[in-house]
């Protein structure tokens, strides 16, 4: 890992596809002016529709779409790693698409795409969610080396199960984009991001939705990034914009050496 500089990219997208990727495009190119590296989208990036369903129409094949296309030039018009947030791809199973983050280089190639494994469900409070009815699960946890860092990957729901990273550890960097529900993200939102970095001794950054939205669903924002001693860097907690910072490896180096956690495990 080399030092670099990091952006989560926090929006309230809507049901306008073409403004949410015009939004994305104006953040992207924010964070590159700001020496960001790599940028982090959020959840849902392009598509907060009305109901659950909006999004199968969006649905791309995986390599090849107009979605895609445009994240890819996003990453090379700024010269930036960019992870896609998530974005719908087609899958096997009929009326259900994947909830999909993608990884582009500073080329505009994709080099990785990771499937939410564990789907969102929650009622209560005069609210439910079922990600699980238009959205099938992935079933890969994703590792991916890169020229910045070792990059591990989780979407939003994924925060709650550590048992999917420690599959992964080491890692240096772990990006979760996320769309936290206001009222789970008030309850848990920081200690989970926290608490991940913490036992993984690695950087984390955190890119989410951050507040109400056309259809009428309240998002936690608290988009931040987070060292590996589980201190926060940067936050924003609501409404759109950036938070930015520079990411050492020798904190990493120095977490690991003086506590080595990873290195006690005893327990596959």
């Amino acid at each position: 890992m080399q030092t670099f500089r990091a952006a989560a990219v926090q929006m309230v997208s809507g049901t306008s596809v073409a403004a949410n990727l015009e939004r994305a495009r104006h953040w992207v190119q924010e964070a590159a002016a700001a020496g960001a590296a790599l940028v982090v989208l959020p959840e849902y990036f392009c598509l907060m529709g009305q109901n659950e369903r909006d999004k199968l129409a969006l649905a791309e094949q995986a390599g090849s779409g107009p979605l895609q296309d445009a994240l890819a030039r996003m990453a090379r018009d700024n010269g930036v790693w960019l992870c896609a947030g998530t974005l719908p791809l087609q899958c096997p199973e009929a009326d259900k698409v994947y909830n999909s983050c993608l990884l582009f280089n500073p080329d505009g190639v994709q080099v990785a795409s990771y499937d939410k494994i564990h789907l969102f469900g929650f009622s209560g409070l005069g609210e439910r969610y079922a990600e699980a009815d238009t959205i099938a699960p992935g079933s890969q946890p994703l590792k991916v080396a890169t020229p910045l860092a070792d990059v591990a990957f989780g979407i939003c729901y994924d925060l709650r199960f550590p048992e999917q990273f420690r599959m992964l550890a080491p890692f240096d960097l772990l990006l979760l984009p996320a769309a936290f529900t206001a009222i789970t993200g008030e309850a848990h939102w920081e200690i989970l991001l926290r608490a991940r970095a913490i036992e993984n001794q690695c950087y984390l950054v955190a890119a989410a939705q951050g507040g109400l939205h056309e259809n009428g669903r309240r998002t936690h924002g608290h988009s931040m990034i987070i060292d590996p001693w589980g201190r926060i860097l940067a936050e924003l907690p609501e409404g759109e914009g950036l938070v930015l910072a520079d990411l050492d490896p020798k904190l990493i180096q120095s977490v690991r050496s003086r506590l080595p956690a990873l290195a006690h495990r005893t327990l596959a």
